[in-house]
């Protein structure tokens, strides 16, 4: 953020002088945002006027009647005769006041690049792009004695260095929003070298805040195994850099015939353990860092599972949502044209993520299968006319309430008569009531972008096929609560309110925040499932922590679809028709051997089996020694 002021000094001493002063004189209030510090600016006591003008961003305020007035005697001094002028110009103070209010929107315009940190003791102003502090950087744009001139060029000098257009370059790239309106949250970590690795990857990969925070959560569980052997820290340095990172166009043509154009991704992050295996996500929000910190999850997911594959994580930031079929066929076609060379039975086989279902999944193999020229194997995805298990679409869904059910059985209990609350309304969120109706539970609530959807009754599978009704015809929850009176939808809210035993959270990354965590924990959730990848902030999993909530990390709880897309591949299985009994077991013995691992790992760097971080860091520590293991195996890579 942008600090105003007056007059600076002739060097850069006083320049930092004045800026203390003036932040002083202004009452600064100051938060921790991570590693910037965001600014507050009260009312000030050497300018009144100059607390009632918005900083970045704000529109033009109303002329008051002061300044209408203030205006008026500023016309009438210039018709008074050349003494009164003369006296008149020898107020400075009143001239500099007039030409920062004159251009003080332009000022913030230009300027909305800058924030406030701390160097060496010292308040300065950096560049947010390329984070250079320097003369070009000072409050007052137009320089002393109002030189706008001399700092505009300075201003120019600064955006025409290589560095800051690279790094400007890098961050239109990934078309994340600016650090002051993302900010990255810096944990805290208690050892050095665990804390050094996560500066390496904030100096390189500065703005991209999901990646970042993934590999923050995935470091403080491995502080123990680095603090055992500095070995694995060399070995984590690796593992942070995708092995290939794939960023390409995708111009389609819509049904009015006009030509659009969409960014495709794919990060094929490790193949230390095999071939890479992850989904593709149709999303808007779709980005680079999205993309990274997918791949480095489905990473250390497939590493914790019973099969030996890697990791990787794709998609667009192309939206299938109101897209006809047609449509919707050009540009999966158009997306395979780039994306096929990279895939293959022994390279890449994408599943379904988010926006990404029957109909897409049946369009990007058709074009795979006509650029390639061969049908060898298939993608891991619902099975469309290509041979496959039989509950594919079911496994994540099902292999997250076998897990919960792994873990209420160490707590003596199970999910009979228990309160569930579940976020989301696609493929994931609706197979988990099914399986939470089956084992006896209560499922009362299911989500969508608009706000969350209540039935104090709870769901039955009559219910569940009107839900699917409702999705399939792209229709809003709200129409639920037309045919069941008793139910409620309540907009631009979440489910994390209700009353609940349970938790489920399937929507997206990051849905639950600082206050969500206070509600769940209030409505007295005691377990909380993953569901979607890293669905919790940074805050929200200190405060579930502190509260004793018991979480079950996605990387081992969403599992199920990595099982069930290895039962796909599997010769035996294609030969075999499974029946839907035959592949639940076969789902809950893998979702078994999960669960075990991650105990066992945790169990073995002093972890209790009843704190709530011991299935966290016993997944990844599981994941990560596997993944270190073959790493060291094959040397330098």
């Amino acid at each position: 953020m942008l600090l105003p002021g007056g007059g600076l000094g002739m060097n850069s001493m006083m320049d930092d002088m004045n800026l203390i002063q003036q932040a002083q004189r202004h009452h600064l209030v100051v938060r921790e945002l991570g590693e910037e510090i965001d600014l507050e600016i009260g009312p000030g006591d050497d300018d009144p006027a100059f607390a009632n003008t918005p900083l970045i961003g704000g529109p033009p305020r109303e002329p008051s009647a002061e300044d209408h007035d203030e205006s008026k005697n500023m016309v009438m001094v210039s018709q008074i005769p050349s003494d009164d002028q003369d006296m008149s110009k020898g107020q400075p103070v009143k001239r500099k006041k007039k030409v920062v209010k004159r251009w003080r929107e332009e000022w913030a315009d230009t300027y909305k690049w800058a924030y406030v940190d701390v160097k060496e003791g010292t308040a300065r102003i950096f560049c947010s792009v390329c984070r250079e502090y320097g003369r070009k950087h000072r409050r007052n744009p137009y320089g002393n004695e109002g030189s706008r001139n001399m700092q505009m060029s300075a201003l120019e000098e600064h955006n025409n260095s290589l560095l800051h257009k690279e790094a400007l370059r890098l961050q239109m790239a990934s078309k994340d929003k600016i650090i002051a309106d993302k900010p990255i949250y810096v944990k805290a970590l208690m050892s050095k070298t665990a804390g050094s690795i996560v500066e390496a990857a904030l100096k390189r990969d500065p703005h991209e805040v999901e990646f970042i925070q993934s590999l923050q959560e995935v470091v403080h569980a491995l502080e123990r195994v680095i603090a055992k052997n500095s070995h694995y820290v060399s070995i984590m340095e690796r593992l942070l850099e995708p092995e290939r990172m794939i960023v390409f166009r995708v111009p389609w043509v819509d049904d009015r015939g006009e030509t659009n154009v969409n960014r495709g991704f794919r990060v094929q992050f490790n193949q230390a353990l095999g071939p890479c295996r992850g989904g593709f996500r149709f999303h808007p929000s779709m980005t680079l860092s999205i993309t990274k910190f997918l791949g480095f999850e489905q990473t250390l997911k497939n590493a914790l599972s019973p099969y030996k594959i890697g990791g990787a994580a794709g998609g667009s930031d192309f939206d299938p949502k109101g897209k006809s079929d047609n449509e919707v066929m050009r540009f999966c076609q158009s997306f395979m044209n780039e994306m096929y060379r990279y895939l293959g039975i022994d390279k890449d086989l994408p599943s379904e993520e988010m926006g990404v279902g029957t109909r897409e999944m049946g369009y990007l193999f058709g074009q795979y299968r006509r650029l390639a020229g061969h049908f060898q194997g298939s993608f891991t995805g619902p099975r469309i006319f290509w041979s496959g298990s039989s509950l594919r679409t079911e496994a994540t869904g099902y292999g997250l309430v076998f897990f919960a059910q792994l873990l209420l059985a160490d707590l003596n209990k199970d999910f009979k008569g228990l309160r569930c609350v579940v976020s989301g309304s696609g493929k994931i969120a609706l197979h988990v009531l099914e399986k939470l109706i089956a084992y006896g539970a209560l499922p009362i609530t299911v989500s969508d972008s608009k706000g969350y959807l209540v039935d104090e009754e709870g769901f039955d599978y009559m219910k569940i096929s009107f839900l699917r009704e409702i999705k399939a015809q792209n229709r809003s929850l709200r129409d639920y609560s037309k045919t069941y009176a008793r139910s409620k939808y309540y907009d631009e809210a979440k489910p994390w309110t209700e009353r609940c035993d349970v938790a489920f959270p399937c929507a997206t990354q990051n849905e639950i925040d600082q206050s969500d965590a206070i509600s769940l924990v209030n409505s007295g959730c005691r377990i909380l499932v993953e569901g979607s990848n890293m669905p919790c902030s940074p805050d929200a999993v200190d405060i579930l922590r502190k509260a004793n909530v018991l979480i079950a990390p996605a990387v081992a709880a969403g599992a199920g679809g990595v099982v069930a897309g290895e039962f796909e591949l599997n010769h035996e299985c294609n030969s075999v028709n499974w029946s839907p009994e035959d592949f639940e077991s076969k789902l809950q013995e893998a979702m078994k051997q999960t669960y075990q691992r991650s105990l066992k790992a945790a169990a073995d760097f002093g972890y209790q089996k009843e704190s709530p971080e011991a299935l966290v860091h016993g997944a990844i520590i599981s994941a990560f020694l596997t993944l270190a293991q073959a790493m060291t195996d094959q040397g330098c890579v």
